[in-house]
């Protein structure tokens, strides 16, 4: 009897490891059935990305090498680079016209930027030079077209101009015209750009400002003291010396350099109960301005000294028509390294401290 019970006891330990092994080869078998199937899900397609591109939106003067020597320097590089292109508009015609599937990584701007004006690159074709303004109003009435692809979360469009990201709502703009559903990252610097130096190929230089009313210069003695009165903390640079050195002479040099800008502001008085005012002095145009609402918020955003600008009037049908016009002197001190042989810093677009992204 004890046999008995023994035998059906391990019979029945048989049967129930039977019973377990073959539950377990079934979900192995369920398991090896779908696998391949998540494994599909989770793959994701490898985006690839096209050379770097280069436009050169602008022509030298007799007087400058920028963009032949910036074109050089991305060149020897082996960037795409296109000559062609001196507008937004042409430019995003250009993306659009030349996506082959692959993303852009890296979209060069280069142009000449006048910080108190606007850059050589138009808005559009023969169209208004490129400032916070023409951009905003070139995209409330639909003028530049829509880029449809080829941009990445990381695609970077870096714009070599002097002194751009002193204008964070012009950058702002600017990423609004190179977004798709993606959105790239618009980099610009506050230095000035410097290409074709013959001390290095392309580097970043500190801008500082003086004014005078062109044709009255002050001199350089008192332009000098001008400049140590508004830039206390620049102890490197001996302002006297700088103003009569127009080129680096060794690595890290200050240097000077110049340009006019001239503006222009209207005021029509063919509805108006105001009698049009005789504005015969420099005295009396300047209080005109600045007791005149609209003149006086239009030309408050140079941030210019009024008495920096000179002045005259003429008038036409009614229409009162107000230019000054002022010399810019521009101190440029080379951005060095602060440590061994003396250099030019490497402009990367990661160091933050030298660029910004929007």
């Amino acid at each position: 009897m004890k046999k008995i019970v023994n035998t059906k006891a391990i019979a029945i330990v048989l049967l129930a490891f039977s019973i377990s092994f073959t539950s377990c080869n079934g979900k192995k078998k369920t398991a090896q059935t779908t696998a391949p199937t998540i494994l599909a899900e989770e793959v994701q397609e490898i985006p690839t990305y096209r050379e770097e591109v280069v436009f050169i939106t602008g022509k030298d003067s007799d007087h400058s090498n920028y963009y032949e020597s910036a074109k050089t320097y991305f060149e020897e590089k082996q960037f795409e680079v296109v000559t062609e292109a001196y507008s937004l508009e042409e430019i995003i015609s250009w993306l659009n016209n030349n996506y082959d599937e692959r993303l852009y990584s890296n979209i060069h701007i280069v142009s000449e930027n006048n910080p108190y004006k606007g850059m050589d690159l138009e808005t559009t074709v023969k169209g208004k030079i490129l400032n916070e303004n023409s951009l905003r109003n070139a995209l409330i009435n639909d003028e530049i077209p829509k880029l449809l692809e080829g941009i990445a979360d990381d695609t970077n469009v870096i714009f070599h101009s002097p002194a751009l990201a002193d204008n964070p709502n012009l950058l702002k703009g600017l990423k609004n015209v190179f977004s798709t559903n993606k959105q790239p990252r618009i980099i610009a610097t506050p230095y000035y750009t410097m290409f074709g130096s013959q001390f290095s190929k392309y580097h970043l230089a500190k801008p500082y400002y003086g004014f005078y009313p062109t044709a009255h210069s002050p001199g350089k003695v008192d332009l000098s003291k001008e400049f140590a009165k508004n830039y206390p903390n620049e102890k490197d640079i001996d302002w006297l010396e700088t103003l009569y050195n127009d080129y680096e002479r060794y690595v890290g040099e200050a240097f000077t350099t110049q340009f006019n800008l001239p503006i222009k502001m209207e005021v029509d008085f063919t509805d108006s109960d105001n009698e049009i005012p005789t504005l015969k002095t420099q005295e009396a145009i300047m209080d005109f301005i600045e007791g005149n609402e609209n003149l006086s918020n239009e030309f408050n955003t140079y941030n210019i000294k009024i008495e920096d600008f000179r002045w005259k009037t003429s008038l036409k049908d009614s229409k009162l028509t107000v230019k000054g016009i002022t010399t810019v002197i521009c101190v440029l001190k080379p951005i060095i390294k602060p440590y061994g042989d003396l250099q030019h810093v490497e402009p990367e677009i990661d160091n933050l401290r030298l660029f910004i992204v929007e």
